[in-house]
């Protein structure tokens, strides 16, 4: 379903500013970037988030990557109300042949924007978002944070090393990580999708780093030397 929505969807806009915090999110050792994942984020047309809810979870039959999709819902931030992200391979090709979106599922959305990324292999992405076997358990409750960030012009390396640092166990109780880089698509150069196992995780988590900043040190101002622009999401999953 969402290799096809980018075709048919009404035009891509940008999301509202998210009123989220904006403190550096939690982030694992940096991954190779070895595979292609296409990020949707979609706004449901009025009255009808529920029928594209249940669209967005379908399986696409012709899918190169069957059952690789990640859906999230939003809870709390910017305007989006889903994002999926979709494991794609090594490559990623486009077919203008491919048949449009039937008018009725492509009428659920009032706008979306998709971008393509580089990512770390399925099996790290799968195991960082507690999909996989060991995790699935674990996750039942999860709480996402879903970050994007523009840098500052001259400062694209340093924001990835900054969000690539891994951190404080003892302050963040973050259980996962995924850094997403930009290939084509959207302004951002960067999505984060952070997963923490509970809402108190996510919420002593939250407590710690507001401390921090207000010791005057810390991420929440290391960003803003190296980000134009951010916006955070706070989202649960809905599928798989």
């Amino acid at each position: 379903m969402l290799a096809c929505l980018p075709l048919a969807f009404a035009q891509a806009q940008s999301p509202s500013p998210s009123p989220a915090s904006g403190s550096k999110p939690a982030a694992a050792a940096p991954s190779a970037q070895t595979d292609v994942y296409h990020v949707h984020f979609s706004k449901a047309a009025a009255g009808k988030a529920a029928q594209q809810e249940k669209e967005l979870k379908k399986p696409d039959p012709e899918a190169p990557m069957p059952g690789h999709v990640l859906l999230l819902r939003h809870q709390d931030g910017a305007a989006w109300d889903f994002v999926g992200i979709e494991h794609l391979g090594a490559k990623a090709t486009v077919d203008p042949a491919r048949p449009p979106v039937p008018p009725e599922v492509r009428n659920l959305g009032d706008w979306h924007n998709d971008t393509y990324t580089s990512g770390p292999s399925w099996a790290e992405f799968a195991k960082e978002m507690g999909m996989d076997e060991s995790g699935k358990s674990k996750a039942a409750n999860a709480v996402y944070v879903v970050s994007t960030y523009r840098a500052v012009s001259g400062q694209r390396d340093a924001l990835q090393k900054f969000l690539g640092e891994a951190p404080d166990p003892a302050n963040d109780k973050a259980a996962g990580n995924v850094t997403l880089q930009h290939l084509e698509g959207a302004e951002w150069n960067f999505v984060v999708i952070t997963r923490y196992d509970s809402w108190a995780d996510f919420a002593t988590s939250e407590s710690n780093s507001v401390a921090e900043t207000a010791k005057g040190t810390g991420g929440w101002f290391k960003l803003r030397e190296l980000a134009q622009h951010h916006e955070d999401t706070i989202a649960v999953r809905v599928s798989p």
